[in-house]
Order: C-alpha cells, then sequence, then structure tokens
C-alpha cells in the first residue's frame, strides 16, 4: 500500500517478472490503493473502497466462524431445513424472481449472457434439494477418522473445521445456495458473486439465508456476502490470509487470476475457469450410440458439455455422419442451428455444403448469421466455445486413439474426456495415458456433484494446471475439512 504512485516506477511480480507503472495508472491511484504485480494480468489496482468492503466482510465471516463452535450440528442440520423451506415460500420466491427479473433485462441490455442468470422453477427446486441433502449427510466434524492403537495408548485422526471458505462466482444464483454446504462441517462462507446477479443474491441473502441462520441459532454472518459488483472486491477477498480455502467459478482468464492471487498468499484453491469436455471415437464404436452420446452431451452449455471430438480416422466415413447427426438432434431439441469447427486437415470428410450454408446462431448480444461450419487452426484446438443456445463444437479426424490422447493431454483444460470403444483393452489403455480427473466411456454430462456423486457440487477442478493434492476434483461440503490429532492414554 503507497499513499502515491509514480509513472515509470518498475515493479516486479513474485515471479520477478517486470512491470511499469503507466501515466493513466499513476493518475487514478488514491491514498489508501493497493497495487498488486500479476504474472497474468500485470499491475492490478485495488481501490481503497474495495479493499475495505472485502476485509469487512471477511472480518465479520471470521467472527463468525470462531462462534460457530458453539453451534451443534443439529443447528446446522435446522438451518438448511429453514433455508430450504423458505426458498419453497412463493412469497418469498416471488420476491425473489420479481429482482431477478430486473438483472435479466439489464444484462440482456448489455449483451451479457443469461443463460444461468434466470432464477427458473427447476432452479429453484435444485436449490431446495440440495439444501436438505446436506442436512441428511453426516458431518466431518469431531468425526474419528482412523485410530492407531499402541501398547498403552492410541492416536485419532480426528475432522475438523477448515475455517473460512471464499466464493467467487458469476451470474449463477443457485452457486448462492450451493456454497452453504460448506457449514456442515462447522465452516463459514464469505461470497462475492458478479454484478449481474448481485441484487438477486442480495434478495436472496436478506429474504432467506440470514433469517435462516438467525432462526437455527447460527451467527448471523456465517454465510456473508461481499455487497459490492467489482472485480477489484474479489481480487481483495482472494488475497486475505484468513482464508482456508477458495473457490473460483466463472470464466477461465478471471478464474486463473483469481486463483494465482490466492495461492500467492498461501491459500489452496479450487477452481477450474475453463471446461468443455472432449470425446474420442474409436474406429470400434457404434455409430448409432455414438450419435446418441453426442446429443445427450449437448442438452446445454456448462464445462462438462462436449467441445472437442477427435473421431479415428479409418471408420470416420461412418461416424462423422452419426456426430453430425447428434450436433443437429442437439440443436433442434433447443429450437436452434448448430455451429461446427473443422481442424484444418479434418474438412475432407465433412460435407462441403456445411461449409457454405449460412445459419442463424443466438449469441449472448442476439441473433447472428454465420456459416454453419467454418474451419479451425489446429492451434486452436483448446479454444471452450462459449455458447448461449446454439450447440458448437470442434471436429477432428485422428489417426488413432492414441493420436487423440496426446492432442487432449497438450491441448485440453484436462477436464472431461469419454472414449467411445466397446473395447475393454482399449479403454484401459486410455484410462493409463489420458491426463484428466474424469474419465469416462458415455456422454460427458455425468461430471457433476449431484448427479455423479448425490451431492450439491460446490466447483471442479482440472488438471491445467496440475494434480490435486488430497482430494478429488468435485469439491463437496462434506470434503472442506482439516484433520487434527488426538493422543488418548488407554
Amino acid at each position: 500500500m503507497s499513499d502515491a504512485l509514480v509513472a515509470g516506477t518498475t515493479v516486479l511480480s513474485p515471479s520477478g517478472q517486470a512491470f511499469t507503472v503507466s501515466d493513466a495508472l499513476s493518475a487514478e491511484f488514491e491514498p489508501g490503493d493497493r497495487l498488486i504485480a500479476t504474472d497474468l494480468e500485470g499491475l492490478l489496482r485495488i481501490p481503497a473502497k474495495d479493499h475495505d468492503t472485502a476485509n469487512t466482510a471477511v472480518t465479520a465471516c471470521h467472527r463468525a466462524f470462531n462462534d460457530m463452535e458453539a453451534v451443534t450440528n443439529d443447528q446446522i442440520i435446522d438451518f438448511y431445513h429453514q433455508f430450504a423451506a423458505a426458498l419453497a415460500n412463493d412469497e418469498i420466491w416471488g420476491q425473489i424472481q420479481s429482482v431477478n427479473e430486473n438483472d435479466v433485462a439489464s444484462a440482456r441490455r448489455r449483451g451479457r449472457s443469461t443463460t444461468r442468470l434466470v432464477v427458473s422453477d427447476k432452479m429453484r427446486q435444485g436449490m431446495i434439494d440440495g439444501l436438505n441433502r446436506w442436512a441428511s449427510m453426516p458431518s466431518q466434524r469431531d468425526a474419528v477418522l482412523e485410530t492407531i492403537d499402541h501398547e498403552d495408548f492410541r492416536v485419532e485422526l480426528v475432522g475438523a473445521a477448515l475455517g473460512l471458505v471464499a466464493f467467487v462466482f458469476e451470474g449463477r444464483p443457485n452457486v448462492l445456495a450451493d456454497a452453504c454446504g460448506v457449514l456442515r462441517g462447522g465452516n463459514t462462507v464469505v461470497m462475492r458473486i458478479g454484478s449481474d446477479a448481485l441484487s438477486t443474491a442480495n434478495t436472496i441473502m436478506s429474504a432467506a439465508v440470514i433469517p435462516s441462520l438467525v432462526a437455527a441459532g447460527l451467527p448471523r454472518h456465517a454465510v456473508t456476502l461481499v455487497n459490492s459488483p467489482t472485480h477489484a472486491s474479489g481480487w481483495a477477498l482472494f488475497l486475505d490470509q484468513r482464508l482456508g480455502l477458495a473457490v473460483a467459478r466463472g470464466s477461465g482468464p478471471a478464474v486463473a487470476q483469481l486463483g494465482a492471487l490466492a495461492q500467492s498468499v498461501g491459500t489452496p484453491v479450487s477452481l477450474h475457469g475453463t471446461g468443455g469436455a472432449w470425446i474420442m471415437a474409436s474406429a470400434t464404436a457404434d455409430p448409432a450410440h455414438f450419435e446418441q452420446v453426442v446429443t445427450r452431451s449437448l442438452d446445454r452449455k456448462v464445462c462438462n458439455t462436449l467441445n472437442t471430438c477427435c473421431i479415428e480416422r479409418s471408420a470416420a466415413d461412418q461416424l462423422v455422419p452419426a456426430f453430425i447427426a447428434g450436433i443437429h438432434t442437439a440443436g433442434e431439441n433447443r429450437g436452434q442451428a448448430y455451429r461446427l469447427h473443422v481442424v484444418e486437415g479434418s474438412e475432407g470428410m465433412v460435407d462441403p455444403a456445411l461449409f457454405n450454408e449460412t445459419v442463424q446462431v443466438l449469441r449472448a448480444e442476439g441473433p447472428v448469421d454465420e456459416p454453419c461450419a467454418t474451419l479451425l487452426s489446429r492451434n486452436d484446438l483448446g479454444i471452450e466455445w462459449e455458447w448461449e443456445e446454439s450447440p458448437e463444437v470442434t471436429l477432428m479426424v485422428v489417426d488413432s486413439v492414441e493420436e487423440a490422447t496426446r492432442l487432449f493431454n497438450q491441448h485440453s483444460p484436462r477436464l472431461v474426456v469419454s472414449l467411445i470403444s466397446p473395447d475393454e483393452v482399449e479403454q484401459t489403455q486410455f484410462w493409463q495415458q489420458v491426463h484428466s480427473p474424469f474419465v469416462g466411456d458415455n456422454h460427458t454430462r455425468w461430471v457433476d456433484g449431484q448427479f455423479a456423486l448425490s451431492k450439491p457440487e460446490l466447483g471442479l477442478s482440472n488438471w491445467a494446471n496440475g494434480r490435486l493434492f488430497g482430494r478429488g476434483a468435485i469439491l463437496t461440503g462434506d470434503g472442506v475439512y482439516t484433520v487434527r490429532t488426538r493422543y488418548v492414554q488407554q
């Protein structure tokens, strides 16, 4: 922190990269502001107001964590029931919907994506179901995880609350309820939500969360919202060393930036940012089955949606048409056309008419006329397509499953991958060689905590920046804990 910033000053990042203070940054810097040097984004200015907002929220949440020691498991269970009942209350939900409609209208006027912003009846039921699941699950807090017996004493490994868990996420109101899962183990949660959904989140807090905390006897700030729409408040939040875990959900660059900030002060992170699933179709794949897998993997755009498909050349004559039919059906199911990006060198396997056909694609800014199929450089194989309603995928024809595996390991975010093949030997080799935490032999949309593990998911982690230490890539509330060690005389 400094009271002034001089243009031309050289500032080093933690890794030693040098950045120069610009005239514009010098002019806007004010006393009390903070300057952070990052490898990804260069120099970041955190205004004093944003730092104070985040600090106030973390301080309140930290005090609440200390008070959670006196809270019983039954009280925490009661909170989940209270919160679920509030969301089930039509009057309360009507308030939330009314505010959300304004958020959605504002986002659309600004050309923002609203696919995850709308608080639909399906989202409402998902939030309620998730809260009730947390209420029914055991807690790791004070649970004896392992006992080691000695001659006259024993050592017990005992689960304990981790502390403050911070979330930064974009316009997804349902994540606010998901994040409350960390309370099951005695933790507290502090959140910063994107500007598109901030008013909706504030209404959920005031109408449902805070009354439920009070009614159950939990500290009022056990769930705390950083009431700021700025990115800088999220930066300040993730730089706070009082956090036990930092979870970022959203776009790739933003998540990478936030993760780097948290890690720079030693805070463990859960983040993936860039998703987009890959499917490899072996020459042994059944075309009809493959077509169904493709369609099922494209029902909507999330991080585990099919993004890139590699098809083995020796069966491309049968499998490429099946692939095209699958994405065509996925588009029809949404009342939309589809967009296909064909990697250079694979265009000979695709109907040439698709490159000359114009389709209407629904983007965040509205309908746009685009070619149905376009060529894509091999260097761009890792692009994740952020589509709204019109399915958008990459196709590449490869010489072998081994080549597809190498391409995945090199170009993908290393998140979700499936091999469509009935050959068990081929599946075993694929499992051993592919670098991904989520590997399957069917559709890709199974990678979701609530679907796969029957637990509400707090976040996923890819392997883009290395494998995870001591935990799975699906983060759930009952997985947020630490371990204490107790000596007991016998």
